[in-house]
């Protein structure tokens, strides 16, 4: 008798696992073939098991082709080791694959298409496949490269606007300053442009420029940079030169090669250029958009100087310049700080010790470098407006502070400096009055305005505004009387009520026969047109001695007083009494003075 012994199981679940499996399979593919993607699916070791229809319809390649090594996909060459970094890395993290790459197409063009891939997990978390899609974004990258271009390129010429310009000029400073071989930036400007335009129409001037740039641009090494600023203004970068002089040969071809005639429609025209050329690295530290300003700078001069031809930006030129704005700029805040004040000089008659009056001195008490002497800031001012506003505003300080004199029951007549500019004005009569109406306490002939010899002399019409002033009492001396050349007729016809002799004859008078024999002579031309003379810079108690015995009483120095602020000259006067070798000290008459330098010289 046989038996049969077995077992039985239920496998129920299995059944509908695998069922399902099934059905889920059947969807995906299902799923697959409806998407208008490229669907995909990989072992973990990279071996092709899914290829969708899109795939096929892509790539010319039948399923058969395509599955198994997946490094058969047929990737650009310059994407393949990219995708395969890429498929690692998502690998080993378990991460999300991700790739923009260029995928060939059945006809053997290249499009740009995006990879992504997940993993899929069994249920105890293993990785089983890989899925994922390619999405053709082909027209997306031609869009971006458009707007690429658009924000890098000029639009009509083609050449790097000035974003893409900016970021050459920084790479090409940024090895200049590395290998230590200078950069030069040209700036370009098309002569006779506009008058294309005018006369041609505007399509004709894009023709033209279209033609220049791409000329232009092939008279340049490759590595140079050629961009369009806009309108017919152009910029070259020319980076890596061994030295600056390297430079001269390709401005000299973008000058012939601006200069050469283009054809544009049925007509040849032609131009030329001006260029400014600056060069990187400088003794200061500088920028990018400095070194343009500069080459436009230099592009300028050579249109000043007569165009077709280039102009070097001087470095150390602009840094003067500039140094004399700034100057400027920082007086005129003085004065609207009220940073300048006067002191005043006294003036004496040595013999009889009188305080005849003080000369008006301006400083600037500067609130960094201490209190400044004239020539510290009044040189930066001499030819600009600033210097009428101070002017101004010494004259009505200085009637100001007699004003506070005369209240304090002391009067000073007050000789103040007037510089070439001030007296030039057209309305100098008409300031004058209305700056001496706002003190009407103060009489006219106590203010005596100074003017040096040369200003006098060089000033058209001197002696009608001299003559107007002194018509409603204001007094003029010639400061520095003896340096300039007067002629005899001239100074009878100047209307000054005194001469100054100049500080320089002064201080080397005791030294230098000539100097004293000026003296002498000036003294004799005062004598004779009946002027009264002061003697400045008066340092030495022999100095006075001696001009005195030439008959020189007036005088002022710091052999008398140095200049001090207006407080202190109360002090000071009470104090004065002249040198008693001066007291009384008679004066050689003109035929004694032959002797008199005889003896001085050792002559006799």
């Amino acid at each position: 008798m046989q038996r049969l012994v077995g077992a039985t199981a239920d496998i129920t679940e299995r059944t509908q696992a695998a069922e399902a499996l099934r059905q889920s399979e059947e969807r995906f593919r299902t799923l697959a073939e409806a998407v208008p993607q490229i669907v995909w699916m990989t072992r973990p070791d990279g071996w092709n098991i899914y290829f969708n229809q899109h795939w096929v319809d892509y790539t010319g390649r039948s399923l058969q082709e395509s599955y198994g090594d997946g490094w058969a996909i047929p990737f650009h060459p310059d994407d393949r080791q990219r995708a395969w970094d890429a498929w690692q890395h998502a690998v080993q993290t378990d991460g999300a694959y991700a790739l923009e790459c260029r995928l060939r197409r059945a006809d053997g063009v290249y499009r740009w298409w995006l990879v992504r891939g997940v993993s899929l997990h069994d249920a105890n978390g293993q990785v089983i496949n890989w899925f994922g899609t390619c999405t053709d974004i082909q027209d997306l990258k031609e869009s971006e490269a458009q707007l690429e271009r658009s924000a890098h390129y000029d639009a009509l010429t083609g050449l790097p606007n000035r974003v893409l310009l900016a970021d050459r000029l920084h790479q090409a400073m940024v090895q200049a300053q590395r290998h230590g071989r200078p950069v030069a930036v040209v700036l370009l400007d098309l002569d006779g442009f506009k008058a294309i335009n005018d006369q041609h129409g505007h399509d004709t001037g894009d023709q033209f420029l279209i033609a220049a740039a791409a000329h232009l641009q092939q008279t340049l090494r490759a590595g140079d940079t050629f961009a369009r600023l806009g309108g017919d203004e152009f910029v070259a970068v020319l980076p890596d030169l061994a030295d600056t002089q390297v430079s001269v040969p390709l401005l000299t071809r973008l000058l012939e090669g601006a200069a050469q005639p283009i054809a544009a429609g049925d007509l040849v025209l032609q131009v030329s250029a001006s260029l400014g050329v600056t060069f990187y690295p400088q003794a200061q530290d500088i920028n990018a958009e400095q070194l343009l300003r500069q080459a436009d700078q230099a592009m300028y001069q050579a249109k000043l100087a007569g165009k077709n031809c280039y102009h070097v930006f001087d470095a150390e030129h602009d840094r003067a310049l500039r140094g004399h704005h700034e100057g400027l700029e920082r007086i005129r805040r003085a004065l609207v700080a009220h940073e300048f004040v006067l002191y005043y000089q006294p003036k004496v008659n040595m013999r009889t010790g009188a305080i005849i009056g003080a000369e008006a001195l301006i400083r600037w008490q500067h609130p960094r470098r201490g209190l400044l002497p004239p020539a510290a800031f009044l040189p930066v001012i001499e030819d600009h407006p600033l210097a009428i506003a101070i002017g101004e505003w010494v004259i009505d300080t200085a009637l100001t502070q007699m004003e506070c004199w005369q209240a304090a029951g002391r009067e000073l007549p007050v000789s103040v400096n007037v510089g070439a500019r001030q007296l030039q004005q057209a309305n100098f009569v008409e300031r004058l009055r209305a700056i001496l109406a706002a003190h009407p306490k103060v009489r006219p002939g106590d203010l005596e305005l100074e003017v040096l010899e040369t200003s006098a002399l060089e000033l058209a019409g001197a002696s009608r505004v001299l003559d107007a002033c002194r018509g409603f009492g204001v007094l003029f001396a010639l400061d520095d009387f003896g340096t300039g050349f007067s002629s005899l007729t001239y100074l009878r016809r100047l209307p000054v009520d005194q001469l100054k002799i100049d500080q320089s004859f002064v201080r080397d008078m005791l030294e230098d026969p000539d100097d004293l024999a000026i003296i002498e002579a000036v003294l004799g031309l005062a004598s004779a047109f009946h002027r009264q003379v002061i003697a400045e810079g008066v340092e030495t108690v022999a100095q006075g001695e001696l001009l005195l015995r030439l008959g020189c009483e007036l005088a002022q120095g710091y052999a008398i007083a140095r200049p001090m602020p207006a407080a202190d000259l109360p002090g000071w006067s009470a104090a004065w009494h002249p040198d008693p070798a001066w007291v009384d000290l008679p004066a050689v008459s003109r035929d004694d003075l032959p002797l008199l330098f005889a003896v001085r010289w050792g002559h006799v």
